[in-house]
């Protein structure tokens, strides 16, 4: 297996106090990761280390199989990123801020800085200066300037922050694009659980500055069964009904009228009928997956350390 992206008991301390402890990732070549964490957990520290903005404390980075040092220039040539917010020369248009930082990087390639505006669809309004950008107009000019020179490993931080629902989804199809069709590394960090779920290969949860989990989505998926879940108007009624009458024992409340079931034969016609033949009323009933949210806060909650 190729890793583009290791890290090893990557530690960084402000003041003697320990904001990120001992991280292990392990990204691989050409899948898109996903960081997630609250508020403060460490995201922006860790992705601070691996562009050289920060230089770790401690433990050691590893990237396209050479050690991360402050003269790795030439490494620094094939990753493109943004950390934070994104900062340009506002009385310069879209393509006159892409075209100096292609020069500030050595790159010289007039299609790449085209396409790029194309693929965040900035194309149409590259004349207008950036001064004029909305908050999400900026956010796609930041991940233009990150791919416009065709970086092999791509770093995001919270790149979908100020865009709405339907740039959200624009820029999960050029994630997957940029993943699929260029063959670029993502590391992505993000609060929206729903996107993440959608787009990610693997994800890392990080909590108070620890790496509590990095697992593939895959896994995740096949890790929890479907459940049926059914809300009643009568939830103590309803599990007495489905113990006594279709011997359902794994199963649990989620609230006062709701019940999940987990067992993997039970069919919801046969327990729509149940109930409703025995005076329980149904207000809903679907089948469902435990979702990357419902683990995460599982994970976040209860805060232990998967070695």
């Amino acid at each position: 297996m190729t890793y583009i992206l290791q890290t090893v008991n990557l530690s960084k301390s402000y003041k003697n106090k320990e904001v990120v402890a001992n991280i292990n990732m392990n990204i691989k070549k050409g899948e898109i990761y996903s960081f997630l964490g609250p508020n403060g957990a460490g995201k922006t520290t860790v992705m601070k280390m691996l562009t050289g903005l920060v230089k770790p404390t401690s433990g050691s980075i590893e990237i396209f199989g050479e050690p991360l040092l402050t003269t790795s220039y030439e490494v620094f040539k094939r990753i493109g990123s943004i950390i934070e917010y994104p900062i340009f020369y506002n009385h310069l248009t879209a393509q006159e801020n892409l075209d100096v930082h292609c020069k500030y990087m050595g790159y010289y390639d007039k299609k790449a800085i085209d396409e790029a505006l194309e693929l965040v669809q900035l194309k149409q309004i590259d004349n207008k200066p950036v001064q004029e950008f909305s908050l999400g107009m900026k956010q796609r000019l930041g991940i233009a300037r990150a791919v416009c020179t065709r970086p092999e490993l791509l770093i995001l931080d919270e790149p979908i922050n100020g865009m709405d629902p339907i740039g959200i989804h624009e820029l999960r199809e050029l994630f997957r694009v940029l993943s699929k069709e260029y063959g670029m590394t993502l590391l992505i960090s993000s609060h929206i659980l729903q996107e993440v779920e959608q787009i990610a290969d693997t994800i890392g949860v990080i909590n108070q500055g620890k790496l509590i989990e990095e697992v593939s989505m895959e896994s995740i998926h096949s890790k929890y069964s479907e459940y049926i879940e059914v809300v009643t108007t009568n939830g103590k009624q309803a599990a007495f009904i489905l113990e006594e009458k279709l011997c359902i024992v794994n199963y649990k409340m989620v609230d006062v009228n709701a019940i999940r079931i987990y067992e993997p034969h039970v069919s919801p016609v046969d327990i729509a009928k149940t109930l409703i033949m025995h005076d329980v009323g149904i207000e809903a009933l679907n089948k469902k997956n435990v979702s990357l949210e419902e683990h995460f806060l599982a994970l976040i909650q209860g805060g232990g350390v998967h070695d």
